[in-house]
């Protein structure tokens, strides 16, 4: 398990390491996203939307569960926040977006553990004086490969 942090001054900056990270993922990609209500997180996938050349506007799926963007290839953003059981997470099929043909982001997924898959890439979010801080941690040899990319791109305190 490798891990890396950047200080994220503001929602600009937040937007930009999506964008840097869609240069990056491939479909079948998974990203784990937690923090905080308000830390970033939508924001984040936001810019992976925007370098994906997703045309439509990202919202967070609160409500809706799921949301399919198409872009230079599908992107899958689920938000569990309002779902408190993980095994009723899995009657939902959630697992049949992680592998697929998309990138999938889901935001609060570690309610999944411990159902989440064994390999993937997780940002924490966390407030911090003037801005927030993303604390990323890589999940598998795969994973580990795309943090070392991440750093020759985003650098430290980014």
């Amino acid at each position: 398990m490798t891990e890396m942090e950047l200080w994220l001054k503001d929602a600009g900056a937040t937007r930009k390491l999506g964008q840097e990270l869609a240069g990056i993922l491939s479909p079948g990609d998974i990203l784990i996203l937690s923090g905080e209500l308000g830390t970033g997180k939508t924001t984040l996938t936001q810019g992976l939307a925007q370098g994906l050349e997703v045309s439509t506007p990202v919202t967070s799926p609160t409500f809706t569960l799921i949301q399919e963007h198409q872009g230079r290839c599908p992107l899958y953003h689920i938000d569990l926040y309002r779902l408190e059981d993980p095994e009723a997470m899995l009657e939902l099929g959630l697992e049949e977006y992680f592998g697929g043909e998309g990138i999938t982001v889901v935001e609060w997924g570690e309610r999944l553990d411990p159902y989440l898959p064994p390999a993937f890439l997780q940002i924490k979010l966390e407030y911090a004086p003037e801005g927030r801080r993303a604390i990323i941690t890589a999940r598998g040899p795969a994973y580990e490969h795309l943090l070392e990319e991440l750093k020759k791109i985003a650098g430290p305190g980014s």
